[in-house]
C-alpha cells in the first residue's frame, strides 16, 4: 500500500473516531446527539451543492474543503446507522467497491468495450437489471419514478424527457414542441384567472416540463440556464443596491428600473471587456 493511501486511511480512521466522540452519550456534543438521519438530509444536499459550486470556482483549498463537509455528512449517517445496528460504514463502503466491480466488466471481467458508448450501453444495462428486482414498476417507469422522486426538479424533468426520447415517446419535430408550449401556456393563463390554486400550481408544471422539453430538443441544460439567470440578476442587484443611499422600498419604480438598466449595461460592458482580443 502506497503511502498517500496509508495516509488517507488514517485520516478517515480519525474522522470517524472523532465523529463517533461527537455522538458519544458521555461528554459528546449535545446537538450532534440531537441529530437523526433525517434531520441532516439539508445538510447532506447543502453540501453536496457547495462541492459543485466549489468545483466550478476551480478553488483547489475550497473544493477540498467542500468535499470534506460532504464526506462528514456520509460519516455521521453511517454512525447513526451503526448505533441503531442498521447498517455500517464498512458495509457502504463494501457495497459501492461490489457495485463498481459489478457495472465494470470491461475492466473486471472479459467484457470487451471499444468506445465510451458501449460503456454507457453496458452501465444502464447492468443497472437496470439490478433495479428490475426491487420495483413493481415497469422498468422505464421505475427509472423515471426514481428521478422524480430523487432529483431537483428542472433535472429530473430533464432526464424523464429523454429517457422517453430514447423509446420515441417525442414529438416529430420541434414545431410541435413549440405548438405545445404555447397551448400549456394558455392553459397556465385561463387556470390563473377561472381555477383554483391546485389547478394553477399543475398547469404551471405542465408549461414548465413542456419548457424542458424545448431545452432538450435544442440541447440546453435548463438547471445551468436558470443558475446563469439566478447569478446575473445578484449581481445586478448588487449594483442596484449599491447605488442606492436609502432603503429600495423608498425608491419609486422608474428609478429602480433606470439604476437596473444601468447595472445591466455596466456588467455587460465589463464582461466585453474581459473577452480576449481576435489575433
Amino acid at each position: 500500500m502506497s503511502n498517500s493511501h496509508s495516509e488517507s486511511l488514517r485520516a478517515i480512521e480519525r474522522l470517524i473516531e472523532v465523529v463517533a466522540k461527537l455522538r458519544s452519550p458521555d461528554g459528546g456534543c449535545p446537538w450532534d446527539l440531537a441529530q437523526t438521519p433525517e434531520t441532516l438530509i439539508p445538510y447532506v444536499i447543502e453540501e453536496a451543492y457547495e462541492v459543485a459550486d466549489a468545483i466550478r470556482g476551480g478553488d483547489k483549498s475550497a473544493i477540498a474543503e467542500e468535499l470534506g463537509d460532504l464526506l462528514l455528512q456520509v460519516i455521521l449517517q453511517a454512525q447513526i446507522a451503526s448505533e441503531f445496528s442498521q447498517f455500517t460504514l464498512a458495509e457502504i463502503a463494501e457495497n459501492i467497491t461490489e457495485k463498481l466491480i459489478r457495472r465494470h466488466p470491461h475492466v473486471f471481467g472479459d467484457v470487451r468495450v471499444d468506445s465510451v458508448d458501449e460503456v454507457h450501453q453496458n452501465w444502464e444495462k447492468i443497472k437496470a437489471t439490478e433495479k428490475s428486482n426491487s420495483s413493481q414498476l415497469p422498468p422505464l417507469a421505475a427509472k423515471m419514478n426514481r428521478y422524480a422522486r430523487i432529483l431537483p426538479p428542472l433535472t429530473a424533468g430533464m432526464k424523464i424527457s429523454q429517457k422517453a426520447a430514447d423509446v420515441s415517446f417525442d414529438w416529430d419535430n420541434v414545431e410541435g414542441v413549440w405548438d405545445k408550449f404555447h397551448e400549456e401556456m394558455a392553459e397556465f393563463e385561463f387556470a390563473l384567472k377561472h381555477e383554483d390554486k391546485a389547478a394553477q400550481q399543475s398547469e404551471l408544471g405542465d408549461m414548465l416540463f413542456c419548457l424542458i422539453h424545448l431545452a432538450r430538443w435544442y440541447d440546453l441544460d435548463p438547471s445551468e440556464a436558470l443558475r446563469g439567470t439566478n447569478e446575473r440578476f445578484v449581481q445586478r442587484f448588487t449594483q442596484v443596491e449599491a447605488a442606492c443611499d436609502r432603503p429600495l422600498s423608498d425608491y419609486p419604480p422608474e428609478e429602480l428600473d433606470a439604476l437596473w438598466r444601468q447595472a445591466k449595461a455596466m456588467l455587460a460592458k465589463q464582461k466585453s471587456d474581459k473577452k480576449p482580443e481576435k489575433q
